[in-house]
């Protein structure tokens, strides 16, 4: 299972520390969608020329005008992009292309989904590399809110699929023991004292 590390920070300098205190402990190096609002496209080439041989992942989180969007974050360095599994099926499938174009992948992100499961079947099926079982911060702090849930709708998905909502040292295993590709951690890591510590640990706690 591979390990992502997701930055919610609001500026290039920030991610780029960031990302070189995490890179020797992760896979995937996601910049967060708020950096991305906040600096363009360039701070996707940045993190890629700093990490080429990171998997570099732009959550983008596209409802519209899928390929045009996922086609110019490929361009600036990313390798995979997020769309939102609420978007109509031609905006996942435009960002399909533009991938396919480039060699590279979409992630459909099923926050806000309610059926996350029988979405993920479908959008795998429009070309969608894996989805994310992804719980966001303002769901977290909703009463109700159980970790579990998103590691049942991965499990019956039936299909490749990340989790994001929760992910730390201690939960990482549950996420790998319910079939995950991906486990993708953010607070739990950039907001640590110490970002690398935190990011071993987490790794050391996949098998």
């Amino acid at each position: 299972m591979k390990l992502q590390f997701a930055m919610d920070t609001l500026t290039t300098e920030a991610a780029l520390e960031l990302a070189a205190a995490a890179a020797p402990s992760v896979d995937i190096i996601e910049l967060g969608t708020p950096l991305i609002k906040a600096e363009g496209f360039r701070a996707i080439t940045a993190i890629k020329e700093a990490h080429p041989d990171k998997i570099v992942f732009a959550d983008l989180k596209t409802m519209d005008a899928g390929e045009l969007e996922a086609g110019e974050a490929f361009k600036a360095g990313a390798d995979l992009v997020t769309v939102l599994g609420v978007a109509g099926d031609s905006t996942i499938a435009g960002a399909v292309k533009a991938a396919k174009e480039h060699g590279k992948g979409i992630v459909v992100d099923l926050i806000g989904v309610h059926d996350k499961a029988a979405r993920a079947k479908e959008v795998v099926a429009l070309g969608a590399e894996f989805v994310e079982m992804h719980a966001g911060l303002d769901e977290q702090a909703e009463d109700g809110f159980t970790f579990e849930a998103l590691l049942e709708a991965g499990k019956a998905s039936g299909v490749p699929f990340s989790v994001a909502g929760g992910v730390k040292a201690a939960t990482v295993g549950s996420v790998q023991d319910a079939g995950a590709q991906v486990a993708v951690a953010g607070a739990a890591i950039y907001g640590a004292d110490d970002v690398a510590d935190a990011a071993r640990e987490i790794r050391a706690a996949i098998k």
